[in-house]
């Protein structure tokens, strides 16, 4: 027997959190891009979660991980979330530092062979 499921006071149900939308009006958001708030912005006539969103990134530049990691929420919905807040300039994104290439096993070859020459 299954214990009874328990409703959680203040549970909103993912579709009105993003307005019935499941896709953010960007795509290039990734888990690891980082936001930071204009703090210039008035918070007046955000939601409470797009108001808690900006409220956890005035603190600093958080990833897209982090900020749906700190508030509970899907990372799908808070992709739209930082999608409508960077919409209205709320939100300033910043992609992450891409991973550098690696360089050609060939030159590393290369390189070794002519510093142990001339050692």
């Amino acid at each position: 027997m299954t214990p009874p499921r328990r409703r959680e006071q203040g549970l909103v149900r993912a579709y009105v959190v993003t307005d019935g939308r499941a896709h953010p009006t960007r795509n290039t958001l990734d888990i690891v891009t980082l936001v930071n708030a204009v703090t210039s912005r008035p918070l007046a006539g955000l939601t409470p979660e797009r108001r808690a969103v900006m409220e956890l990134c005035r603190g600093g530049a958080l990833s897209v991980a982090e900020v749906a990691g700190y508030l509970s929420l899907p990372l799908s919905v808070t992709k739209v979330l930082i999608s409508d807040l960077i919409d209205s300039g709320h939100i300033i994104a910043r992609a992450a530092i891409p991973k550098a290439q690696l360089p050609d096993v060939q030159l590393l070859q290369e390189v070794l062979n002519g510093l142990r020459a001339r050692l």
